[in-house]
């Protein structure tokens, strides 16, 4: 270790990422100590890591941090995640930001402070690649003054920010290719809660617990698109066809546009969501480069409604990946057995159940005939803790089933996850 050159000893440290390790490591030697110095790149304060910080006062805290982020040279990434703390003085945190902003590229910041630090206007017109803010607010936004010339990603979490100041925001960073938005605090400005964002450079959006009445994206280079447990009226994505990966998880909504050109789309993921079949189809219809399709928990606008496998077939000759959750009602399987084209690409199914009965296992070998190229099977099962007589003999007859199916299927391997 003596013939190591310090500015590796200062990777070492900085992949050790947690500021008391690198505390302790660097009280080595004086060698170690210059390396934490001069060519440490990657600092992280974090109070869920440390019960120490619990046991010290805000203040005592803040003099701990500050002598360890002064006493290092040329930060690049520098993360302040205080959940437990109550709050610290604005005065010391945006003296911190100001000793690092010149070589920060990654900053993630999860600070309460008396009075709020404007983080845009700080780290604004620096040289930032990476920016999360959580339990802050934005106000006042400035395009111009406070613009993020290198910005790609930005993660939004528990902020209070307004429509119009998140569709500037979004402006100030020309080359942002990545947002996330969770649980958001959106200011209301009239009756009706509208975000219209645009950004041609955007390639991920995720967006989590948040309420809108209209929520409408524009982005022409957009490839990732994820919703998860939002409310909306109305969502509608305006791009030229880029999108590959959609997913959609314990969504209400009412009227779903993700655009007419998908041609491009190769996941289509969705859970814990009621959908009207028809639309639903039409929409991703053309997506004939799918490789996953996953419907899970998914419930039907008209109880009538089945998806046959056979459009599944035709639709999607380049499936490799299909996960059907079963479900049974008055008699009508949602996910029908008709027709005879078979699933030739396939090679990995999931199957699960709600509630199971003798039908499962039928559904399961038929399924199993129109996949000839299958190599893996999962089959996900919800067991109830109390079991009538019935259940469990219905279970054990399911295991009988599947043991003996199998025997016929001996090159596909296949796995059980029970909850």
């Amino acid at each position: 270790m003596e013939h190591l050159p310090v500015e590796v000893i200062g990777n070492i440290l900085s992949r050790l990422g947690g500021a008391r390790d690198i505390v302790i490591a660097s009280a080595t030697c004086q060698k170690w100590r210059e390396a934490s110095r001069k060519h440490l790149h990657t600092l992280a304060f974090n109070s869920n890591d440390l019960p120490p910080y619990r046991d010290i006062t805000p203040k005592q805290l803040e003099i701990l941090i500050t002598q360890t982020i002064f006493q290092t040279t040329g930060l690049q990434g520098l993360s302040i995640l205080m959940d437990d703390v109550d709050e610290f003085s604005a005065s010391t945190v945006i003296a911190w930001l100001m000793y690092t902003r010149e070589t920060l590229r990654r900053l993630f910041y999860n600070v309460r402070t008396s009075p709020n630090v404007n983080i845009l206007e700080i780290c604004g017109r620096q040289k930032l690649e990476t920016l999360a803010l959580a339990h802050n607010s934005i106000t006042g936004v400035e395009p111009n003054f406070q613009r993020f010339p290198c910005l790609k990603s930005l993660s939004l979490s528990h902020v209070s920010i307004s429509a119009l100041d998140l569709s500037l925001l979004l402006t100030a960073c020309p080359k942002l290719e990545s947002l996330e938005l969770v649980n958001l605090e959106i200011a209301m400005s009239d009756a009706q809660v509208t975000v219209e964002l645009s950004c041609p450079t955007l390639k991920s959006i995720y967006v989590e617990a948040i309420s809108l009445d209209k929520f409408m994206l524009e982005a022409d280079s957009i490839e990732h698109l994820h919703l998860r447990d939002c409310a909306l009226e109305l969502f509608e994505l305006i791009g030229i066809g880029t999108l590959k990966y959609f997913k959609i998880d314990d969504v209400s909504v009412i009227h779903l546009d993700i655009g007419e050109t998908i041609d491009n789309l190769e996941v289509v993921d969705v859970s814990n969501f009621t959908i009207i079949w028809p639309k639903f189809y039409q929409m991703i219809s053309r997506s004939s480069k799918l490789r996953k399709l996953r419907l899970w928990d998914v419930a039907f606008d008209d109880e009538d409604e089945v998806v046959d496998l056979e459009t599944i077939a035709v639709c999607f000759p380049q499936l490799k990946h299909l996960a059907l959750s079963y479900e049974l009602r008055d008699g009508v399987m949602h996910y029908g057995l008709q027709g005879s084209s078979n699933l030739e690409n396939v090679m990995v199914l999931e199957l699960g159940w709600t509630v199971i009965n003798d039908l499962f296992s039928h559904w399961v070998e038929e399924l199993l005939k129109r996949c000839p190229n299958l190599r893996k099977m999962i089959i996900f099962g919800s067991v109830s803790e109390v079991k009538s007589h019935e259940e469990c003999q219905i279970l054990a007859n399911f295991t009988s089933s599947i043991v003996q199916l199998m025997r016929k299927y001996m090159n596909v391997e296949v796995h059980f996850d029970f909850e």
